[in-house]
C-alpha cells in the first residue's frame, strides 16, 4: 500500500516500523527500504526481498547527529572532519559499529555506514520512527534503484508492508561512500558528491 507523509501518517509509519515491519521510502538519493537496523527479523526480510549478498553490510540514515553514538563506536579524525563539512548531506561514512548492532547490518566486518541526510521531511520520517532507519535501495539485486513509490511497487509489490510516497527520486546518482575507519579516508563508491571535493 503508497501513502503520503503526512503528521497523521507518520504514527502508522512509525507503528509498522516497530512492529518489525518494512517500508519503503524515498531516501536523499533514492527510494530505500527501511526497517529499525536493529531489528534481526526485519533486517533479514530486507535482505531476502532484494536477495542480497550476506556478506554485503546495509548502510544506515540517521536523523540528526546525536544519533551517531547509537551506531558507531570510534569517530576517527576522517569521520569527525566529514561529517563537520559534509553532514547533512549525501555522503556516507563507514565507522566502527557499535556491538549492539546485529550482524545483519555489518555483514560480519565490525563496521556501518552512516548518512545525515539533507532533507527535512526524511528527517522528520527518521525521527518518527526511533531517529534511524536501513536506507538499502528499493530494488531486487540487479536492478536499477527505485526512482518512486511506483517503481517499488512494482518491483515489490504487497511483499512490503508500506510505500511511503516522497515524490519522484530529487537526484540519479546514489551517495558517495567513505571509509573513515582510519587516519585516511578511502573512497568506496563514488556518487553525488565528487572524490576530489572529499579530498580537497
Amino acid at each position: 500500500m503508497i501513502v503520503s507523509q503526512t503528521i497523521q501518517s507518520l504514527t502508522r509509519i512509525a507503528e509498522v516500523v516497530f512492529n518489525s515491519g518494512v517500508i519503503a521510502f524515498r531516501t536523499d538519493t533514492f527510494y530505500g527500504l527501511g526497517a529499525d537496523p536493529f531489528n534481526r527479523q526485519a533486517v533479514n526480510r530486507i535482505k531476502k526481498l532484494k536477495g542480497r549478498e550476506e556478506t554485503k553490510p546495509i548502510l544506515v540514515t540517521i536523523s540528526d547527529h546525536s544519533q551517531i553514538e547509537r551506531f558507531i563506536v570510534e569517530r576517527s579524525e576522517s569521520f569527525e572532519s566529514l561529517a563537520q563539512r559534509f553532514w547533512p548531506g549525501p555522503l556516507t561514512l563507514i565507522g566502527k559499529s557499535a556491538a549492539e548492532l546485529p550482524v545483519e547490518i555489518t555483514a560480519g566486518t565490525g563496521m556501518v555506514g552512516l548518512r545525515l541526510p539533507d532533507d527535512q521531511d526524511l528527517r522528520a520520517l527518521l525521527r518518527a520512527c526511533g531517529g534511524a532507519l536501513t536506507a538499502t535501495s528499493a530494488n531486487p539485486s540487479n536492478e536499477n534503484p527505485a526512482m518512486s513509490a511506483e517503481q517499488v511497487e512494482n518491483y515489490f509489490g504487497s511483499t512490503i508492508d508500506l510505500i511511503v510516497d516522497g515524490g519522484e527520486a530529487r537526484v540519479d546518482r546514489p551517495s558517495t561512500v567513505v571509509d573513515v575507519t582510519g587516519a585516511e579516508p578511502k573512497l568506496v563508491r563514488e556518487g553525488v558528491i565528487a572524490w576530489s571535493e572529499v579530498v580537497k
